[in-house]
């Protein structure tokens, strides 16, 4: 049996340079990998591409990397809860390709797929199909899209075995199972850690093949992006 179990999140990112670009998955602040954007702040990597759903906020997620100067561009669908990320856009500091949210996904299934490109009409008439090819499918208009390119993707997974298998929980089922595979190293950090052959296989969502490297991760604060509470 393969075991894909690295002792740390400092070992997971052995590898990472300037420049690199990175998937990270999440929506909001349910399911991105803490450790891992720690360990990128704290590594100080610089230039780098992300592409993942939004930028964190201000104090956490991405947002670390953002105050540091860390990213060149963000590729994203919802960047509304960041005001750093609005300054640097707004002032050209930081390049940034806002694309739609289901078309964001599909690139990544398409990486994870070996599917190089794909069609769809999301965009079509709009800034986001600007020198793209465009083409008719049964009446209805579509733009190309390519498939995203990464060195590194960093996912979050409740539980996960020594061979990489992931299970994943409520609502970090989003762009996490989408991003393992679609990068040159695929580095899962979990709440978990268990033997391979514990998992029950008809609950497992990624299979290991998808995932290079894997780690029992630490001092999860899974903050909450915006509280709402009933009224007393």
């Amino acid at each position: 049996m393969i075991n894909k179990t690295v002792a740390n999140v400092s070992e997971a990112c052995e590898g990472i340079a300037d420049g690199m670009t990175f998937m990270l998955g999440g929506f909001g602040l349910s399911g991105i990998p803490e450790n891992a954007i720690a360990e990128l702040v704290k590594r100080g990597v610089k230039n780098v591409t992300c592409i993942s759903n939004n930028a964190g906020v201000d104090d956490f997620g991405l947002g670390l990397l953002l105050q540091k100067r860390q990213i060149k561009k963000m590729i994203s669908s919802y960047v509304g809860e960041n005001a750093e990320f609005e300054r640097q856009m707004l002032s050209g500091e930081l390049e940034v390709e806002l694309i739609p949210q289901g078309t964001l996904a599909q690139r990544c299934q398409a990486a994870q797929s070996g599917i190089p490109g794909f069609y769809t009409p999301a965009g079509y008439g709009t800034e986001v199909a600007e020198g793209k090819e465009a083409r008719e499918f049964n009446g209805k208009m579509h733009i190309l899209e390519h498939a995203f390119k990464a060195d590194f993707a960093f996912v979050k997974a409740w539980k996960g075995d020594t061979a990489g298998n992931l299970i994943f929980k409520g609502t970090a089922r989003n762009f996490n199972p989408n991003m393992c595979g679609a990068a040159t190293i695929t580095v899962a950090e979990v709440e978990e850690l268990v033997p391979a052959g514990t998992l029950d296989p008809n609950h497992i969502h990624i299979p290991g093949i998808f995932v290079q490297r894997i780690f029992q991760g630490e001092r999860y604060e899974k903050r909450i992006e915006q509280r709402t509470v009933r009224k007393k």
